[in-house]
């Protein structure tokens, strides 16, 4: 076989055997519409082919010219009329850079037409000066009918129980209030007191003092001079001199170690101040827990532990009031009724403002009066809302409080 090979391979160099051609090289031949003796041309027929072909040019008729598309500048006419451009022909033009162009028509200027100019008749949907006269009376027709109609169906209102007309205070912008005076701010919240009982005006004070320092919380008790007469039972802890004196004042119940046994057995509480000399707080000690949880449990900042018997059980029957600083700095104390008079819950604010000011803590670093001490004082009664009071008015109603003590 390999011998077979190599014999073939010399045969093939050497050009006695025909090189392999595939039987499909024939298939476009048989397929053509050429003659089989196209197949194997002649060389004069070669030669032929060689020979360069001359394409004659083929002329058309010129398009006749349209009227219509002729310019109408006379420039444009006399560019296309020029003798250059008239010995050109059709097909030079073609690639002639700088083609004559016709130049673009300008039209007259368009004026809207004024009201004198327009000419009668021209707008048909227009009305007449009559039309419009009588439109206008049949427009005032039906206003006069329907003012006839709402006075015959109102109904008669008596002026004499309308409210005289108030002043109303300007809102700023912003969600910020205005600051009013303290007889202002009473005032407002006087007459807006529309509520069925007898509401009690509040005071909520901003305490300018950081949270969780238990050592400068603002506790303290207020004599208001005027409030609302109650009967208030009064108990005194003491021995002795001093016990003899608050029966004088008029303590309701006085006693000392009798009376600290018989409430340490019983658990029961008939006052509702109590009041205790120095000396006898080491005993009171023993009903701490009792006294605590009515909140009774006598304290030296407040007043309720002293030596001047005779004074603090008058204070007590007067009706004092606590007032302490809760978790957020902030004091909540009533100060009166809304059936009192303006000065006389003027004077309970001044009493209150005195007593914040012996109450404040000794820590705070600011010296003045104020300043960092009281951040807000906001008035308001019980079903109302609050309205905030300037520092300067209280400061004043506090030192004219400070001045009818003295006399």
């Amino acid at each position: 076989m390999a011998a077979m090979k190599l014999l073939l391979s010399q045969a093939r160099r050497q050009g006695l055997i025909k090189p392999f051609s595939s039987p499909f090289q024939q298939i476009p031949r048989l397929f053509s519409s050429s003659s089989s003796s196209d197949s194997n041309p002649s060389p004069e027929s070669n030669e032929s082919r060689k020979k360069p072909v001359t394409i004659e040019p083929v002329s058309y008729a010129a398009k006749p010219k349209d009227p219509k598309s002729e310019p109408t500048n006379v420039e444009s006419t006399e560019n296309l009329q020029s003798p250059e451009s008239a010995s050109w022909t059709r097909e030079e033009i073609r690639y002639v850079k700088d083609s004559p162009s016709i130049n673009p028509v300008s039209y007259a200027q368009r004026v809207a037409p004024l009201p004198e100019d327009r000419v009668a008749g021209e707008n048909e949907g227009e009305r007449t000066p009559e039309e419009m006269e009588r439109e206008r009376k049949r427009i005032e027709l039906e206003n006069r009918a329907r003012r006839r109609f709402l006075r015959a169906n109102a109904v008669e209102e008596d002026t004499s129980s309308l409210p005289l007309p108030t002043l109303l205070k300007p809102e700023l912008k912003h969600g910020k209030k205005p600051i009013f005076d303290l007889m202002e701010a009473i005032r407002e919240i006087k007459g807006n007191a529309k509520a069925k009982f007898d509401e009690t005006l509040e005071a909520h004070v901003r305490l300018g003092i950081e949270k969780g320092r238990s050592e400068l919380i603002v506790r303290g008790t207020l004599a208001l001079p005027h409030s609302v007469k109650k009967d208030v039972k009064v108990a005194f802890f003491a021995e002795g001199a001093d016990a003899e004196d608050a029966k004088a004042a008029g303590a309701d119940v006085v006693g000392g170690l009798e009376l600290i046994e018989e409430i340490l057995k019983s658990g029961k509480i008939d006052f509702d101040r109590c009041l205790a000399t120095p000396k006898m707080m080491p005993r009171v000690y023993k009903i701490s827990r009792i006294l605590n949880n009515h909140g009774l449990m006598p304290n030296p900042k407040q007043g309720s532990v002293t030596k001047d018997v005779t004074k603090a059980v008058k204070d007590a029957k007067a009706g004092h009031t606590k007032f302490r600083m809760d978790k957020t700095s902030i004091l909540h104390v009533p100060l009166g009724k809304m059936s009192f008079p303006e000065e006389a819950l003027r004077e309970n604010v001044g009493a209150f403002m005195n007593a914040l000011l012996l109450a404040k803590p000794a820590g705070l670093k600011k010296t003045s009066k104020y300043a960092g001490y009281v951040n807000a004082f906001h008035l308001c009664s019980t079903m109302g809302k609050g309205y905030p009071v300037s520092i300067q008015s209280l400061s004043r109603a506090a030192d004219l409080h400070t001045k009818l003590q003295l006399k």
